[in-house]
């Protein structure tokens, strides 16, 4: 039996569905999960020994690739010093101000270990800071899951939430309103019904869970303006974009062509650890000063700031900030981006796709999606048929339509070579 297999069905006898988030399990593309032994650079390896060239980057932070040599020897030392104090450390210190100094809108901000801690306490933060209870959020953008925040848009111009996992109580959602992403008729209808009970709005500039879906530079000015005008707080999930599709991450994007923008609130992970569990929310210092022990607003975390993890990050974040770095990553994914949409075009297969940094995503469809219900339209039996193919000539994308992918400083020219060679005898299979 493959060792994957065996492994899988081992997980499965104690841990629900064998693994430790959903995805992993492949039940959107079917198969077997594969069971990940090694990493290094750009590569997987799986318990089988088969190396696969990696386009997940463990959902984004390994934006350096695995075992980057800079960030080993800094965790390394770290460890050597100790692994948790639940006590101030002067690297926390220099991780925040490495994080501010590279996005103007943050004066302050508090880590913690995960982007659903750092996206429930930005909200809860939000709530605090204007004594307000309604939020925005917008279908198929991912919070993290927390409970007001799983939930999804129904029929209709502004949805109250209705819960969409189990143990949610619709009581707990019933402050949660969802609207469509890029819809400016139902952002305008809804600040004219709600604007003064609306706390804030939290949105993925760029949604990496509906695989790669943009804001536009309309709908975000429409929504910042809106905010201003009604008191409501600008919840900025950066947690996937955030150093990664540029320095000063997707806010620096909008800001260079929205005169005057900023979120009044912004949410880090990933990329921020390096690898390691670590997030952030940070703000204005006014904003800031809700939170306790100076405000009334409470939030705490025995391993927030884990001086390991911060090592890490601030590791990372010293390697990105180098001259050209971003230049190059994106060069590196537009080459990609570039050679699947031409491989698809030479073999007839509708396909589209898009990236930002070091973040990418692609359809089986005419054109670039604009929001959820498009997305779901978009072919999701080919994708996992592409998917498997891939898989098959050692190229591991995300398992499931509904993700972003994303591109590494250690991936090479010829990875890329090697993976449109496999792509294009992907599309070439038959339908």
């Amino acid at each position: 039996m493959d060792s994957n297999q065996s492994l899988f069905e081992r997980a499965q006898r104690v841990i629900p569905g064998g693994v430790n988030s959903p995805v992993r399990a492949f039940r959107a593309v079917g198969g077997t999960p594969r069971f990940i032994a090694r990493g290094q650079g750009a590569y997987l390896w799986d318990a089988q020994g088969q190396r696969y060239i990696d386009y997940i980057g463990s959902w984004g932070p390994m934006i350096l690739g695995h075992g980057h040599p800079a960030v080993l020897a800094a965790v390394h030392a770290a460890v050597d010093d100790g692994l948790s104090f639940g006590a101030p450390t002067e690297r926390e210190t220099e991780l925040a101000e490495a994080i501010i100094a590279l996005v103007p809108s943050v004066e302050q901000l508090r880590f913690v270990s995960s982007g659903t801690e750092a996206g429930m306490s930005a909200i809860r933060l939000a709530r605090g800071a204007t004594g307000r209870a309604k939020i925005i959020k917008f279908e198929g953008c991912y919070h993290g899951h927390a409970d007001a925040l799983l939930v999804k848009a129904g029929s209709g111009l502004a949805t109250f939430g209705h819960p969409t996992s189990a143990g949610v109580p619709p009581e707990v959602v019933r402050d949660t309103l969802v609207l469509e992403y890029n819809n400016l008729d139902q952002l305008e209808a809804c600040f004219a019904e709600h604007g003064p009970a609306l706390a804030c709005a939290i949105i993925e500039p760029i949604a990496g869970n509906m695989n790669f879906v943009r804001a536009s530079n309309a709908f975000m000015a429409k929504l910042r303006a809106l905010c201003s005008a009604h008191g409501t707080l600008l919840v900025f999930d950066e947690v996937m974009t955030g150093f990664r599709v540029a320095l000063g991450g997707a806010q620096s994007l909008y800001a260079a062509a929205i005169a005057g923008f900023a979120p009044d609130i912004s949410v880090f992970g990933k990329v921020i650890g390096g690898g390691m569990p670590l997030a952030a929310f940070g703000g204005s210092r006014d904003v800031m000063a809700q939170l306790a022990p100076l405000g009334p607003v409470y939030q705490a975390g025995t391993l927030s700031g884990n001086p390991v993890a911060t090592a890490c990050g601030l590791a990372t974040l010293h390697e990105i900030a180098r001259p050209g770095f971003f230049d190059a990553l994106s060069a590196r994914t537009q080459a990609l981006v570039a050679g699947l949409s031409a491989a698809a075009a030479q073999a007839g297969v509708p396909f589209v796709a898009d990236s930002q940094g070091g973040m990418f995503g692609f359809f089986f469809a005419p054109e670039l999606p604009q929001h959820y219900p498009a997305v779901l339209a978009t072919d999701k039996a080919r994708f996992n048929r592409f998917f498997h193919a891939m898989l098959a000539r050692g190229v591991y994308l995300a398992p499931a339509l509904y993700e972003a992918g994303f591109v590494s400083a250690a991936h090479s020219a010829d990875d890329i070579a090697a993976t449109l060679a496999a792509a294009r005898q992907a599309f070439a299979e038959p339908a």
